[in-house]
């Protein structure tokens, strides 16, 4: 099976708790105004992997890492495809947050995101919506959007030991990503970047 996806970032520590295997996901219908991924939504973009070859990635990693987090994109919109990686990760004793524009009342309906749901351990739903910009609780960038701790593995201690931080990566050929939640706009102003996120 294929899963679309626009960037991984394999050891991030602003995408969840503790470090973490970062997947975003190439794809969302949602187009909520103010995003701040824009370049995630089209379903034609970003690059294709074999998920089997993603799962032996994070395997590789798991000594460096507490857990996956997918992103996007809109990473219900490919919940077979990370439903199975999900499964797997778990298996080997990591966590996994993933972040959803839908709500769980609604993602519940479709049996198609019962594997995804079933192994995630803390879900952050809800569209991003611009005039409730709030970036004073961890990962999440409008007050609207709802934790929930489908597992034991986290709980409300997250709010008081984690706070939002950006990291900024450079690669090889000098291409700038900025990940975590924060005023991406504001940021890349004062430094004057041109950055891809």
């Amino acid at each position: 099976m294929k899963l679309r996806v626009f960037n991984i970032i394999k050891n991030t520590k602003v995408e969840g708790p503790g470090n973490r295997y970062c997947i975003w996901v190439q794809g969302c219908s949602r187009h909520c105004k103010g995003c701040q991924a824009v370049h995630t939504w089209s379903h034609s973009g970003g690059e294709l992997y074999d998920v089997e070859d993603i799962i032996e990635d994070i395997h590789t990693q798991k000594d460096k890492i507490e857990g996956v987090t997918f992103l996007g994109g809109e990473p219900f919109e490919q919940a077979e495809a990370l439903g199975i990686i999900a499964e797997d990760v778990k298996k080997e004793g990591l966590s996994i947050v993933c972040f959803t524009g839908g709500t769980l009342e609604e993602l519940g309906k479709n049996p198609i995101n019962k594997k995804l749901l079933d192994n995630t351990d803390l879900l952050i739903d809800g569209e991003f919506i611009q005039e409730l910009t709030d970036y004073s609780r961890p990962w999440c960038g409008s007050s609207n959007q709802r934790y929930h701790f489908l597992t034991d593995r986290y709980n409300e201690e997250i709010f008081t030991k984690y706070k939002n931080k950006v990291e900024v990566n450079i690669s090889k050929n000098g291409q700038i990503f900025m990940n975590g939640m924060g005023n991406f706009d504001e940021i890349q102003n004062k430094l004057q970047l041109n950055v891809l996120r």
